[in-house]
């Protein structure tokens, strides 16, 4: 890295160091801070990977100041897949919790977003700020009609979620031609406080930066939750309409694609 070169870089994984320094910080993330775990999980080696990973781009945070040979350079990641790989898959990693019937009747460019995290020394930062910016380009390359992905509460304790889950469902449902639903035997209904009875302030600070993110670009919510006891979470799905993306960020993103 050369004086001039900022320290961090955002891109997509390109060698096997990148894939293997991004499941090691998701296994940092997902299985030593939320207590999560799956099939695929390497406890030895700290990786937290799955059979989906090979499917999708690794969209990666990087700081160049770290040899990359030590898997410790990535400090941001998030994965995505584009629709037309989805057959490759064998289906999108949400299928799994909600039924994306909706979405997929639609025909129009699909993008499933997944395993968002952030080394803890980063957060509260401009890391996701810059995840966000690698993001919206990869969008606008590929001309992406629909953003959608699990995006998760810690913890399956319902009663103590109770005026978040609520609250999103009263205010942030999406709309019917894009109301993914969470399925059985996991579904969570989320109208679980009147919405006359809602505190609005308790209820956005018991959500997440990361879904409160999406709401602030324009995103909704699919109807219900889903409770994934694997990694100790309680699951939403996010769906948002980049057409319909909050005019100030979507003309931010097209400026600077536009000074590129």
């Amino acid at each position: 890295m050369t004086a001039e070169e900022p320290p961090y870089a955002v891109r997509l994984a390109t060698t096997p160091e990148d894939l293997t320094a991004a499941q090691r910080l998701r296994y940092q993330v997902f299985i030593e801070e939320l207590g999560g775990t799956g099939p695929m999980v390497d406890h030895e080696a700290r990786l937290e990977r799955d059979a989906f990973d090979p499917f999708f781009d690794h969209l990666v945070l990087v700081d160049r100041r770290i040899d990359p040979a030590t898997k410790a350079h990535v400090i941001g990641a998030y994965r995505v897949l584009p629709d037309d790989r989805r057959a490759a898959a064998g289906r999108f990693y949400s299928e799994t919790e909600f039924d994306l019937g909706p979405l997929l009747a639609q025909g129009r460019r699909l993008l499933e977003l997944g395993r968002s995290c952030v080394d803890a020394d980063h957060r509260g930062g401009t890391a996701m700020f810059h995840l966000w910016n690698g993001l919206a380009e990869y969008v606008l390359d590929r001309g992406i009609e629909v953003l959608f992905g699990v995006a998760s509460f810690h913890g399956t304790d319902i009663p103590a979620l109770a005026e978040p889950l609520a609250y999103l469902h009263h205010n942030h449902l999406a709309p019917p031609d894009m109301r993914v639903r969470a399925l059985p035997p996991h579904r969570q209904e989320m109208n679980l406080i009147p919405a006359d009875c809602l505190d609005r302030k308790a209820a956005m600070a018991a959500t997440p930066a990361l879904i409160k993110a999406y709401l602030r670009l324009g995103g909704f919510v699919g109807d219900g939750a889903w409770i994934d006891r694997d990694f100790n979470t309680t699951d939403v799905c996010l769906v948002m309409d980049t057409g319909q993306m909050s005019a100030r960020h979507r003309d931010f993103y097209i400026r600077k694609k536009a000074a590129n």
